[in-house]
């Protein structure tokens, strides 16, 4: 569920991305084959389940992408104990939560290139868009985490303030 909620807007759409995802490896199990480099089974398992649920995620959002919108959503849940320092307050869920507020199409290659690593070429044949705009769409998606982290951490820096 991990991968479709980085890659999704929503819970129920990542959901939505993981039963299908699920359907696709149930459907072709017979398909599986162990990589012979892994010495493990379960390793290459693991790792193509992953691919699926990977394009399967990139399948849903082309064929959504003409239906959603370009705005974001800003709102980010804030719970952190009173003593917890700003940076303590920053939590793994919220910084998720930020990449999820990113456009569909600045969140996709933000996920592909940055958390599952891959490559601007490999993502420019993923998403049928070019090297260029893939670089520029991470560009614009660092830029726009950056300037929700500054806010976060003055709205949390102005608290400690005297």
């Amino acid at each position: 569920m991990a991968i479709c909620l980085r890659y999704a807007h929503q819970e129920d759409e990542a959901r939505q991305v993981m039963n299908d995802g699920f359907v696709k490896i149930f459907t072709h199990l017979h398909q599986f084959r162990p990589e012979k480099q892994h010495q493990h089974l379960v390793v290459s398992f693991k790792s193509w389940v992953k691919k699926i649920m990977i394009y399967t995620a990139i399948d849903y959002y082309r064929a959504n992408r003409k239906h959603q919108h370009e705005e974001v959503d800003h709102a980010v849940m804030h719970k952190a104990a009173a003593q917890a320092t700003p940076l303590d307050k920053l939590s793994h869920e919220e910084l998720m939560k930020m990449v999820q507020t990113l456009s569909p199409a600045y969140r996709m290659v933000f996920n592909l290139f940055v958390i599952d690593g891959y490559s601007h070429e490999e993502i420019a044949r993923q998403l049928g868009i070019s090297v260029g705009t893939s670089k520029s769409n991470l560009a614009k998606a660092r830029e726009k985490l950056r300037k929700m982290l500054l806010s976060r951490y003055a709205e949390l820096y102005s608290r400690y303030e005297r």
